[in-house]
């Protein structure tokens, strides 16, 4: 008798086990949770990328500086630190003074664009 009831619950048990496990696996299948885990991968994705283009921003941005130094050096430039250096672009400003730069409305007027994609081909 004792050895009939003691199979019957080992039975029972396990029918409630491989039921749980079951309807535990076809929740995890059904299209709101595929949906849930598929954006939850892809913002953990995100974050890691975003971690690592800052990381390498950071390398880019630290050797610059050794370079600059470095060129700073060979040069026998002098410049403290934290002085911001002079404009590098004084000479394109200075050239906006010839008179191709300077905005004429005949200029424009006599200028045609093409939007059409195909022309070139």
């Amino acid at each position: 008798m004792f050895r009939r009831t003691f199979w019957f619950s080992t039975g029972v048990a396990a029918g409630v086990w491989a039921t749980t496990k079951v309807n535990r696996k076809l929740r995890q299948l059904t299209p709101e949770s595929l949906a849930a885990t598929a954006a939850n991968k892809a913002l953990e994705t995100g974050q890691r990328l975003k971690d690592r283009a800052v990381g390498f921003a950071l390398d880019v941005r630290d050797n610059m500086a050794q370079r600059e130094a470095e060129l700073e050096e060979a040069l026998g430039i002098d410049r403290a630190p934290g002085v911001v250096p002079t404009r590098r672009h004084a000479a394109i400003e200075n050239n906006r003074s010839n008179p191709q730069y300077i905005e004429n409305p005949k200029y424009i007027e006599n200028t045609t664009y093409s939007y059409n994609r195909n022309e070139d081909h």
